[in-house]
């Protein structure tokens, strides 16, 4: 029935974005590609549709090699890291402090511990934090000739520095790498970068059905450097994409798909500036998509910035479906660009298994279809609300 021509509309949209198109962060082909495709679908569901371009950088990592004593170790670049081939001493850092200290000129430093705890924000980063700050000034006025992350847990290599405006060569190692890197600390390494990069683009794709009073869903679209994204955010841009053909509502709706939530610069901001303070000011909900639908995970739904009324309204729809948990508010997504300005946002996630973000292993198979369609119905039934 209606349940199943569902589920295998939202598997033909996972499968497309994660397994046929795969990783697409801004500015590659790949993220092309998924705009055209996202259009299409649209579209095809009669919205009205508006491809928002913005420039960003096209990188992509052509070759890393790690060599020491002899031999090669396991290393990616970090994102947007320029290229290098450096040989030289290896000089390691845990803490700030060590970092403060440590005599890294012209050196290649080995960073882990409390330092690569998560990863570096970008140097532009709004929510950037006075600690990162503190890193990424030590790290260049002391000039290293090229810096290593050693991670903290086995995983398939997260990047933990993306940031294009970040200029000295890195790459991230896996946990039994940095041991053996610490073990020769002093002695010489050598690390060859080889990356493309280039001016490019990338686009948020919107969609419209005319009324009074605006509805916002939104989704993104884009991966990091190297993960198929099946949960973040293959499964966001499916249930969007769903819901494209099956809303009804009085009001207007706009559905977007926004570019490079991952990487700067990022898409919202593109959106702000076409938008205008003005055209903000229509907007009485959003509701977000972002890693929702985990195969081994539940459902969360939270409110934010909403009025009480609200609230108490989408807590008690949510109540009827059992898979769904109510959860604190969180800021890491698009729909932070309505509620930090007021407007009420209605984000949904998974909790339970998070740690694949962003790595290699977030594939199709993580994501559960029924799961996904669940997230459309309850949707359907908050925009009525609305």
């Amino acid at each position: 029935g209606m349940t199943s021509e569902l589920e295998r509309e939202l598997a033909q949209h996972l499968h497309k974005l994660s397994v046929e198109i795969g990783p697409r962060p801004g500015g590659s082909p790949a993220n092309h590609a998924a705009i055209a495709y996202i259009a299409r679908a649209m579209r095809e569901a009669g919205l009205a549709v508006e491809e928002q371009r913005f420039d960003c950088p096209d990188w992509a990592e052509l070759g890393t090699h790690l060599e020491l004593d002899g031999r090669e170790w396991l290393a990616g670049a970090n994102a947007y890291s320029p290229p290098c081939d450096v040989t030289a001493p290896l000089v390691p850092a845990a803490t700030i402090a060590e970092l403060a200290r440590a005599d890294l000129a012209g050196r290649i430093g080995v960073l882990y511990g409390d330092l690569t705890r998560e990863p570096l924000s970008a140097k532009s980063w709004f929510l950037k934090s006075e600690r990162d700050d503190q890193i990424i000034n030590l790290l260049e006025s002391k000039r290293p000739a090229a810096l290593i992350t050693v991670l903290g847990r086995d995983g398939l290599l997260p990047r933990l520095i993306e940031d294009a405006e970040f200029v000295i060569p890195s790459a991230t190692v896996p946990p039994e790498v940095g041991l053996a890197l610490l073990s020769r600390a002093g002695s010489a390494g050598r690390l060859r970068i080889q990356t493309r990069s280039e001016a490019g683009w990338s686009a948020n794709v919107v969609g419209r059905r005319a009324g009074a009073g605006k509805i916002v869903l939104c989704a993104h679209f884009d991966t990091k450097i190297d993960t198929p994204g099946g949960l973040d955010n293959a499964g966001g841009v499916a249930i969007l994409l769903a819901l494209a053909s099956r809303l009804r509502s009085e009001r207007a709706l706009e559905l977007v798909a926004f570019a490079n939530e991952e990487y700067l610069p990022i898409g919202d901001d593109e959106y702000l500036r076409r938008m205008g303070e003005e055209g903000l000011r229509e907007v009485t909900a959003c509701i977000n998509f972002d890693g929702a639908g985990g195969a081994l995970s539940a459902n969360s739904i939270t409110a934010i910035a909403a009025p009480e009324a609200l609230e108490r309204r989408v807590r008690e729809l949510a109540a009827a479906y059992h898979g769904v948990v109510w959860a604190e508010p969180w800021p890491e997504s698009n729909h932070s660009t309505f509620s930090f300005r007021g407007i009420p946002a209605i984000p949904f996630t998974s909790v339970g298994r998070t740690d694949i973000a962003h790595l290699r292993n977030d594939t199709v198979e993580m994501v559960s279809v029924s799961r996904l369609a669940e997230v459309v119905a309850l949707t359907q039934e908050v925009v009525a609300a609305l």
